[in-house]
């Protein structure tokens, strides 16, 4: 069985960082896109590093993806057929791109997120068998009710946003507007429920319509409008319930979400920092 881990790394310039924040910041903060900016490159060996101790510990091989020649060319490519996505959503459709390329020559592949460190060595394709479906989480609990969306209440990146923009393509295609908020931060898979998912196929087609969901839906308000993009996530939940991929949901332990906490529990073995308060993070991994 060959299995494989693999991470991806884009320092993007600061020309290009979206402040797609900017609707909820409070005077003086900084935007979360620029103190991500500056948090990766402060922590950038010991994110590589932890991934790489990880995988060797459970016997699989890691691959590190950073701007390159592929990446660029990538890049370009796409900002040539959709010049309206941000650096930020090319580099999120690149990382499941890579999942399809790795697809092709390993058994099981598990994605993790830049900002996941893995706190125990724990093996993931010992605990989740992925022959039974992609293993991923949901963050269906931070979903807010349509009536209290504002203009201050969330960001175009809130799960709520991709929840409704997935209601609204899931519509426009007479499916169930029922979906889950997937977190791409953690995916495992292999090739046979990638395929079965085709998250590249009418590939065109679904941006046309994400673009057209921007300006008019028939199923939701006119405010809820500015929170619809091109989000890898909604297309992902969309996809899954349009090809009906089994799904394996992690927990807790294997997607420690730390957001707004102040510490990192002691059983968590996967920790998605969202926070970026990587301090926090090496110090439970110290102790």
């Amino acid at each position: 069985m060959k299995q494989v881990i693999y991470s991806l790394y884009i320092d993007i310039p600061r020309e290009e960082i979206d402040p797609f924040d900017k609707n909820i910041l409070k005077k003086g903060e900084t935007p979360m896109n620029l103190r991500t900016k500056q948090q990766f490159a402060k922590h950038y060996g010991d994110l590589c590093a932890c991934k790489e101790i990880y995988a060797n510990a459970i016997g699989a091989d890691f691959i590190m993806f950073e701007y390159d020649d592929k990446f660029k060319s990538y890049s370009e490519n796409l900002k040539m057929q959709y010049p309206y996505l941000t650096m930020y959503n090319i580099i999120n459709f690149y990382k499941i791109h890579l999942m399809y390329e790795l697809g092709l020559k390993y058994d099981e592949i598990l994605f993790l997120d830049f900002d996941v460190v893995p706190m125990k060595n724990e093996s993931f394709f010992k605990a989740w068998d992925l022959t039974k479906g992609i293993a991923v989480l949901n963050n269906n609990n931070k979903i807010t009710k349509i009536e209290s969306v504002t203009d201050t209440s969330q960001t175009i990146r809130s799960p709520s946003s991709k929840y409704f923009n997935a209601q609204a393509m899931l519509f426009e295609k007479g499916l169930s507007t029922k979906n889950d908020v997937i977190n791409t931060g953690i995916v495992g898979a292999n090739a046979e429920h990638l395929n079965k998912l085709a998250y590249f196929k009418d590939f065109d087609k679904n941006l046309k319509l994400m673009t057209d969901l921007t300006k008019e839906s028939d199923l939701h308000p006119p405010r809820l409008l500015k929170y619809f993009g091109w989000d890898n996530e909604t297309l992902f939940a969309v996809k899954i319930k349009e090809n009906n991929v089994p799904i394996l949901w992690l927990d807790e332990n294997w997607h420690y979400f730390f957001s707004n906490q102040k510490h990192v529990p002691q059983r968590v073995i996967l920790c998605h920092a969202i926070n970026k308060d990587f301090d926090t993070v090496w110090r439970v991994l110290d102790a």
